[in-house]
């Protein structure tokens, strides 16, 4: 019992380096310019004075020095940098699915992994909320190193008690749980059943929300492949459908269509940056387009 303790304690630290090392490359190496310019500071803070020069606003002039050495001197600001980052992480059971070589879950531990990697290079603090239906465990925001691998172990590990999704439960827990205004990413596949815009529309209002789903190719469309069962990984519900029809493939991928135009709709009129990632795609490149975006 306590070697076979050992040996998954020992591959999760596997994992959990494999992550670590992947994801703090990306993040220093190509994100490090774009986040610090994607996410902005709290606002100003004085700096310094130095002499006016042509062309500097006369609304910074700092009036006791220029009288103290009878020549004007300005006041420099320099922007507060330091940012509380927010990861929603959707923990739901529809994660557990991928197609191709990769399932949403691990895509959803990279992306998140890097992303608190380029905010405790900014300084800036990072939390999480992983939600299902409810919220499942909130590790509040904090700097460091020993703080990020937490955070990495817990998006590989952890076992959520619900599989259902509610995006408008966990959207009111940030509006309420973080006080001061913070940088929010919501990572989730968007499978809800539920209407969340009023929510988003509030937690955007007093934060930084940005939205990121992740999706697999073989959500968008049904194989021919004939009679085949299919599960609703958060509902448990099974049913057969017969894929070799037309009507039925044509069906399904209107569905998926729909609900990609209602959640983009949500997003634009909640005025939230949101993009998609597919499992087989390369996130790096949707990251940075992402990021470009904001600026």
């Amino acid at each position: 019992m306590q070697n076979s303790f050992c040996m998954e304690t020992s591959e999760l630290l596997k994992k959990v380096r494999r992550i670590e090392i992947k994801t703090r490359g990306l993040s220093r190496n190509i994100f490090a310019g774009q986040y610090h310019s994607a996410f902005k500071g709290r606002g100003m803070a004085f700096s310094e004075v130095r002499e006016y020069q042509y062309g500097d606003d006369i609304r910074d002039i700092d009036w006791n020095v220029t009288a103290r050495y009878v020549r004007p001197y300005i006041k420099v600001f320099e922007e507060e940098r330091e940012l509380t980052v927010m990861l929603m992480i959707d923990v739901s059971g529809s994660r557990d699915f991928g197609s191709v070589n990769v399932m949403k879950k691990e895509i959803i531990t990279e992306l998140a992994a890097t992303l608190a990697f380029s905010a405790i290079q900014n300084n800036d603090k990072i939390g999480v909320i992983f939600f299902s239906d409810k919220i499942e465990k909130f590790i509040p925001p904090q700097k460091g190193k020993k703080h990020i691998l937490y955070i990495i172990r817990e998006l590989i590990d952890f076992q959520p008690d619900d599989k259902k999704t509610d995006i408008s439960h966990v959207l009111k827990y940030l509006t309420n749980a973080i006080k001061k205004r913070c940088t929010a990413f919501l990572i989730s596949d968007f499978i809800d059943k539920g209407n969340f815009k009023d929510a988003l529309t509030i937690a955007n209002r007093k934060h930084d929300v940005v939205a990121i789903q992740v999706y697999d190719r073989r959500e968008t469309e049904l194989p021919p492949v004939g009679l085949m069962k299919i599960k609703d990984a958060e509902s448990g519900e099974e049913r057969w459908i017969d894929s070799s029809s037309k009507r039925v493939r044509d069906a399904y991928s209107q569905w998926w269509n729909n609900r990609q135009e209602m959640m983009s709709d949500t997003f634009k009129k909640c005025r939230v940056d949101s993009v998609s990632i597919r499992t087989e795609d390369d996130y790096v490149k949707s990251l940075i387009a992402l990021f470009d975006k904001r600026n």
